[in-house]
């Protein structure tokens, strides 16, 4: 504390000068403690936008620019600027959770233009502000996991309010930015975390490693200042590369850590370091002249949201608030994993479902096996993307969908005998295991774009803390020849992988690798099984994932404790909460997340529960999907955007806040699909998304209570 002179000050300042001095040292009463930065944020780094060349929501690209197929083009593409990768970044992130066309709703129901009240301007929507961006790590340099505070300058300290967008998925800390949309416009700071995830990996052949704005250098000039480093020794790298050349490692599959358990401790974190930018911007001052923590969780709103695992970390952060910095949750379709026997009833309709509950990576390497053969079943031909998915995968030329019905039966999980018969088999296992039958359509598309392969080889490492060296069941990551070997990655692909890629191979020219093919190490679906002879899909390696889940050996038991340590406990601490999920989610099935989750919750919190759970007809998991009508005809005529539904929930969450507002009650939201011709359906209007209910009508209402819920056919 800095010494005063007493002698040189009025008698009746002394009183004040006593409470000032009190103030600065943190003690006495009531004093407001001075701002502290967080011990586990490194070096923070701040931008200004003006709002006009550049700025928080559309990085300079504004409505119009967001909707444009790609963002403009780097002026060196071999060395992209960390400006360029950030404007990439938006664009790719933005674009990668929303329905881009007019016809299914942007410019219209969502998007920059549409201001905090829903009324269609002729604004490009962008947002001035000041954006910080720093790591949170242990000290090691081996965590580093993004955070970023974006304040927009209209922020009003009077009226402050926070809203997380914790990343979806496994890409980068822009991840979240179709959320943060919602709080940018109201005037909130958002707050946002990769949650130890990221688009960009470790090249282990050439040892290059991403930095925190996505720019690249060597693992050696990078230092604890890599955004992920696979944390090979010398000898190990050396041998790795000898082994198994042109591989990369990828920080959710490959940190070690496994990450998710922390999801809900990166978004508190977030959370942290937004009340730290924002006091150090807002907060008032002592005498010392240093900024005291004026905005806390009693004057301030905070709201966690998200979509997919996102939205998971959102929960997991409302659960393990023992601080009461989070006010309220709004999530879309969360990635929730339940205790291992939570105890809960889940019925729809009369019919009391036998299969509920189940973890991500549980029924994601179901998926797995039964998926590609459930695709061909004929009772779905008419699904988006069946006929597509049978020339290019059930053909003459490549018959690698039924012969993995075939080896599905030689392994004894199907007894039918032809093909037709096996994927009519596999799609009834898929119902059996927990997915609705209006997820029947959308088997044939997710297999096709690999989405069950890549989500579960990610996971299994992750939650295994397997290192890259470890080819968990045989799988890598490279890029691929024409002929589908292993092969080098274009050097531009990997200069902007970090704006451009997903995390979860397949993406930007990173293919997942069978290494162990009969015909040696080939992109995993044109592998060749070395059991049977037969391009079956990989077989083998979609089995040795299961029975990490399944099995007893010292590699199942690895990785069913790190699935122990991501569970929920369904206390969500009496915040009030909604919960929006598309009933036809063929990727986080509702009878496995949400539905489950509800009743639990109620179970645990009883007559203090604050959550709804609002369950959508007519919507999936991908709204991104619905805008590419001449690549997946049919969902633009069959599902409404889901993102209308996050907003409302947002819109929900923060009147009941701000304004006392009741929540709308747990329902079922019956939309209304936009018909049509699949790939040209006619345009989404206010009639197609109709508002949630207060209180919804008895055929739409559903009960929970403890330990059970009911959902209205």
């Amino acid at each position: 504390m800095k010494k005063t002179r007493v002698n040189a000050i009025r008698p009746a300042a002394i009183p004040v000068l006593a409470a000032a001095v009190l103030t600065a040292c943190g003690g006495g009463g009531d004093a407001v403690p001075v701002n502290a930065k967080p011990s586990y944020l490194g070096p923070v780094r701040q931008q200004t936008y003006d709002g006009s060349s550049d700025d928080l929501l559309t990085a300079g690209l504004g409505k119009t620019g967001l909707a444009a197929l790609a963002p403009p083009a780097y002026a060196d593409p071999l060395k992209p600027t960390a400006a360029e990768l950030r404007q990439a970044a938006i664009h790719t992130n933005y674009r990668a959770m929303l329905d881009m066309t007019a016809a299914g709703g942007y410019g219209m129901l969502y998007g920059p233009n549409v201001d905090a009240l829903g009324n269609v301007t002729a604004s490009e929507g962008k947002i001035a502000g000041t954006e910080y961006i720093a790591f949170a790590d242990d000290g090691t340099g081996r965590k580093n996991v993004t955070l970023m505070v974006q304040v927009p300058a209209n922020f009003d300290p009077k009226k402050a309010c926070i809203i997380t967008a914790t990343a979806s998925g496994s890409r980068g800390v822009y991840g979240g930015i179709s959320t943060g949309e919602w709080g940018l416009k109201r005037g909130c700071a958002v707050a946002y975390s990769d949650k130890g995830t990221g688009a960009a990996p470790h090249d282990l052949m050439n040892d290059t490693v991403p930095l925190i704005d996505g720019t690249r250098t060597t693992a050696a000039a990078a230092g604890t200042n890599a955004a992920f480093n696979a944390g090979l020794t010398a000898a190990d790298l050396a041998a790795f590369n000898t082994a198994t050349p042109n591989r990369f490692a990828f920080k959710h599959a490959h940190s070690g850590q496994n990450a998710e358990k922390d999801w809900g401790r990166t978004t508190l974190q977030a959370v942290e370091f937004a009340y730290f930018v924002l006091n150090e911007r807002f907060g008032d001052k002592n005498f010392a002249g240093d900024r005291l923590q004026t905005l806390k969780p009693g004057n301030t709103i905070v709201i966690a949201s998200s979509l997919s695992n996102g939205g998971g970390a959102a929960i997991a952060a409302a659960e393990m608030d023992t601080q009461g910095l989070i006010s309220g949750v709004a999530v879309s379709e969360p990635a929730l994993e339940l205790p291992a026997n939570p105890g809960v009833t889940v019925r729809r309709g009369a019919t009391t479902l036998s299969v509920v509950g189940k973890t991500l990576v549980d029924f994601t390497t179901y998926a797995n096996l039964y998926q590609s053969c459930a695709s061909l079943a004929p009772s779905s031909s008419g699904a988006p993307f069946a006929a597509a998915f049978a020339a290019g995968f059930a053909s003459a030329a490549l018959p690698i969908a039924p012969n993995r019905c075939t080896a599905l039966a030689a392994a004894g999980l199907l007894v039918s005998t032809t093909v037709p018969t096996q994927a009519e088999e596999s799609l009834q296992k898929l119902r059996d295991y927990g997915w609705e039958p209006e997820s029947n359509d959308l088997h044939a598309s997710l297999a096709a774009f690999e989405v069950a392969p890549a989500v579960s080889v990610t996971f299994a490492n992750a939650l295994s803390r397997a290192s890259v060296k470890d080819n968990l069941c045989g799988y890598s990551y490279a890029a691929i020849t024409a002929t589908g070997a292993v092969g080098t990655l274009a050097p531009a692909a990997l200069a902007d992988m970090f704006a451009k890629g997903n995390g979860v191979p397949p993406s930007s020219g990173v293919q997942l690798i069978n290494n162990n093919g009969k015909l040696g190490a080939a992109r995993d679906f044109l592998s060749v099984s070395s059991n049977s002879g037969l391009a079956d899909w990989n077989t083998p390696g979609a089995l040795c994932l299961r029975n990490l889940v399944t099995g007893a050996d010292a590699a199942a038991r690895k990785l069913q404790a790190g699935v122990d340590e991501t569970r929920r406990n369904g206390n969500l601490r009496g915040k009030p909460t909604l919960i929006v999920h598309g009933r036809a989610d063929a990727l986080l099935p509702v009878s496995h997340t949400s539905r489950p989750y509800a009743a639990l919750n109620r179970q645990v919190e009883g007559a203090a529960s604050k959550l709804s759970y609002l369950e959508v007809t007519n919507a999936q998991h991908f709204d991104t999907f619905i805008g590419l009508p001449a690549v997946l005809p049919g969902y633009d005529s069959r599902y409404i955007p889901l993102h209308v539904y996050l907003n409302r929930a947002l819109d929900a969450v923060y009147d009941n806040l701000t304004k006392g507002t009741a929540l709308p009650a747990s329902q079922v939201v019956r939309t209304v699909a936009r018909g049509g011709t699949a790939g040209s359906a006619p345009a989404i209007t206010a009639a197609n998304v109709p508002p949630l209910a207060i209180v919804p009508a008895a055929g739409n209402a559903i009960t929970v209570t403890a330990g059970s819920i009911t959902i209205p056919d």
